[in-house]
């Protein structure tokens, strides 16, 4: 298959991309186990994507079974060189409205054991993570919802926390004095493990509603959370469409090359079947 340079993963409420053209299913088969879903591969806005839904058609998977290693690893396989995720989250912030996106350029881990690396094995790797998201990347996804109308503000801290149930009022204000921004249950592992497979990532976060920290909240009915989540796909959607057009040919930022001084382990001591597990993210640097 050619290699497909476009990867998007959508969220809550992205289960599936207009405008596909040309669209096939791809299983993909990870020495991690299967992704989330069958990967969507077509044309967008004349380029080659493949689109995943995070949490399966139908939402059948919980954030912390999600198997983010075998999601990002069949990206990888795939081709692609920039990701761009897609994620409804809460804010925590008077200023994040819902219906507005936030393109955060940091994470704050509240998750509990979850597998966040491709390494160990036998292969010992320590990526820089001090700015979890590609910048450039970010900015195009900042200048398309200018293009498109779309409320996005890029900067600000992504809490990442366990779930599946929703924060404590407690916890909402703790988190609220500590300065995060918007708070969701799903991107910093893939931040994560995008960065270690060298892949540009950035996320989308679709502010659904005020966390439990807000006076109003408890008068938000299910039926006012869907119509947002609903009105975010499309407003994601009309973003990323713009975004995808918009990509071009650019120079090969530090994403790409995020693995050059990263692995310490002596080549000589590397097990031949790590080796072969993880030759896609790092064959160039062990031939």
């Amino acid at each position: 298959m050619q290699p497909i340079p476009i990867g998007i993963i959508g969220g809550s409420g992205l289960y599936g991309m207009e405008g596909l053209e040309e669209m096939e299913e791809v299983a993909v088969e990870t020495p991690f186990g299967p992704p989330s879903d069958r990967l969507a591969v077509g044309k967008l806005s004349g380029k080659r994507v493949a689109f995943l839904a995070r949490h399966g058609r139908g939402h059948r998977i919980l954030p912390s079974e999600l198997n983010f290693r075998a999601n990002i690893y069949a990206m990888k396989v795939l081709g692609v060189e920039t990701l761009i995720s897609a994620s409804a989250v809460g804010s925590l912030k008077e200023e994040h409205r819902p219906l507005d996106i936030v393109i955060p350029d940091q994470f704050f881990d509240r998750t509990r054991g979850r597998i966040s690396t491709f390494f160990g094995e036998g292969l010992v790797g320590h990526i820089s993570f001090a700015h979890p998201v590609c910048p450039d990347l970010s900015r195009q996804l900042e200048s398309a919802a200018a293009a498109v109308g779309v409320s996005a503000r890029r900067g600000g801290t992504y809490l990442c926390m366990e779930g599946p149930a929703f924060s404590t009022l407690a916890e909402s204000k703790l988190y609220r004095s500590w300065g995060m921004d918007v708070i969701g249950m799903t991107n910093l592992q893939e931040a994560k493990l995008a960065r270690e497979a060298e892949i540009c990532y950035a996320t989308l976060a679709l502010v659904t509603d005020y966390d439990c920290w807000h006076p109003e909240h408890d008068a938000v009915t299910v039926d006012q959370v869907i119509a947002v989540l609903n009105q975010n796909s499309e407003n994601a959607q009309e973003l990323i469409r713009k975004a995808v057009a918009q990509l071009g040919e650019t120079p090969p930022c530090k994403c790409r090359s995020a693995l050059r001084s990263a692995l310490l382990t002596d080549r000589r001591l590397i097990p031949a079947a790590t080796r072969e597990k993880l030759r896609p993210l790092v064959g160039k640097y062990l031939s």
